[in-house]
This record gives C-alpha cells, sequence and structure tokens, in this order.
C-alpha cells in the first residue's frame, strides 16, 4: 500500500482542548505512527505516517479537532516516508 507522511503545524484555539490526546486517539485507531505535541506559540505540531488513506482522514481530522477546539489553518508538509516512527503518541 502507499505510504505517506506529513508534518501538520495546527493553528487555533488547540491547547487546553483535548486535542492532542484525541488525535493520539484517531491515529491509533486509524493504524498510524508518530506522534503529537503542544508547540509554546499555543500551536501544534504532529507527524504522521502511515497508509495513504489513514493519513488523509487524520489531516482531515485536524481540520476540525475535537469539540472543544476552534482550528483556524492547518499547514500539511509532505515528506519522504521512512517508517522510522513508533506508535502514535503524545509527546512533550
Amino acid at each position: 500500500m502507499d505510504e505517506r507522511r506529513v508534518s501538520l503545524r495546527i493553528k487555533g484555539r488547540v491547547q487546553g482542548v483535548f486535542f492532542r490526546e484525541s488525535a493520539r486517539q484517531r491515529a491509533t485507531e486509524l493504524g498510524l505512527r508518530g506522534w503529537v505535541r503542544n508547540l509554546p506559540d499555543g500551536d501544534v505540531a504532529a507527524l504522521a505516517e502511515g497508509p495513504r488513506p489513514a493519513v488523509d482522514e487524520l489531516v482531515e481530522w485536524c481540520r476540525k479537532g475535537p469539540p472543544a477546539a476552534r482550528v483556524v489553518h492547518v499547514i500539511v508538509q509532505d515528506e519522504e516516508p521512512r517508517g522510522d516512527q513508533s506508535p502514535f503518541a503524545v509527546v512533550r
């Protein structure tokens, strides 16, 4: 299956609204590898790798996030898949 790897930066009200844990849960359901973390400027960053349809679905989920989030913009940068990521986790 075609693999995809993306680096994401999610902007808006995305901290303190259960975004990271919700993203981890969704990515795990989709069978993705990677991580999600808060950034000092209030954004959330993530790296996701796995089957293209699953990564695409996570990217779309990030455009909305959990119910309390107010996502303004998602920057998506494609990277070359490397297969070097562990199961999806929240990192600090």
